[in-house]
């Protein structure tokens, strides 16, 4: 087996190494204020093919320090960016799939997972980096109300160190 060779795709995802400060804020749902936090984040490269970026930041209503990690790479067999997400609040490991934009500047992440309401269904979710510049960039996040609207529930804002 030949040794893949970093395609485009893959030196976008270099753009993300670094360290990282973090400030970020949360909808808790109907009724409930808004949640904000801070943290940071490492993001360094696995060989040249993937990003391996882990975070900590304080959890809402005082809890503890939550730690996460996120992979990206590219994979040329189905044309997008792949990756999972993992963190230390939940048992889901969330996959994602995902396409970058003509400009090059926003990553759009799609996954599923289980919906807010708690009511067993599993719906669809997106994490959305955005590069600002060359040291800021945002990640949202959103899921598919059964409107067919994306309804943001999170953004965090990204600072290089």
């Amino acid at each position: 087996m030949e040794p893949t060779k970093p395609l485009e795709q893959h030196r976008w995802l270099q753009q993300l190494v670094g360290e990282w400060t973090m400030e970020g804020e949360a909808d808790m749902g109907p009724g409930e204020p808004t949640s904000h936090s801070t943290g940071t984040e490492s993001v360094r490269m696995l060989g040249e093919l993937w990003a391996v970026l882990e975070g900590q930041a304080q959890m809402p209503a005082g809890g503890d320090t939550g730690h996460m990690r996120m992979t990206l790479g590219y994979d040329p067999d189905r044309q997008a960016f792949v990756g999972n997400w993992v963190g230390s609040m939940m048992t889901l490991m969330w996959v994602y799939q995902g396409q970058l934009d003509p400009a090059g500047k926003v990553l759009t992440l799609d996954t599923e997972g289980p919906s807010f309401a708690g009511d067993g269904r599993t719906v669809r979710y997106q994490d959305v980096i955005t590069l600002v510049d060359a040291n800021t960039r945002t990640l949202h996040s959103q899921t598919l109300g059964e409107d067919g609207q994306w309804k943001r529930f999170m953004t965090a804002t990204y600072k290089r160190q």
